[in-house]
């Protein structure tokens, strides 16, 4: 088993200098685990905001191979859970397939005070 740290540079930069945003955990075989930070975006709404998230979250699974079809456990953080419905419908656009297994929070707040929203995703890469 190996297991590399990364932020990829073909995503964008992380807003903390204090973190990975990618833990690659790989097997023998090829196949791995992808523990992928919790991630903010910009924007003025909580649509805007989860849009960038899963942008975001698009391109760091890129470039481990992977993609959102490939998450197999997402947990998201809310500033106000009766927003849920307004996450829901933008996470519909990017998560398509079989859902993953999920848990949704609400927090006090986030470590920006303009972040509506953080999500990290766990996702599992089959052997090439």
């Amino acid at each position: 088993m190996r297991i590399t740290l990364d932020n990829p540079a073909s995503a964008p930069r992380p807003l903390s200098p204090y973190c990975s945003q990618v833990a690659r955990i790989e097997h023998p075989d090829g196949s791995a685990l992808l523990f992928v930070s919790g991630q903010i975006a910009e924007g003025a709404t909580l649509a805007e905001q989860t849009r960038g998230v899963f942008e975001t979250l698009t391109a760091l699974l890129e470039a481990h191979g992977a993609t959102l079809a490939d998450v197999v456990n997402i947990r998201t953080y809310l500033t106000d859970i009766s927003e849920l419905d307004q996450y829901g419908a933008v996470r519909r656009e990017f998560l398509t397939g079989t859902p993953p297994t999920s848990m949704t929070f609400e927090a006090a707040r986030l470590f920006r005070p303009e972040a509506l929203i953080e999500v990290e995703v766990v996702a599992a890469v089959p052997a090439r």
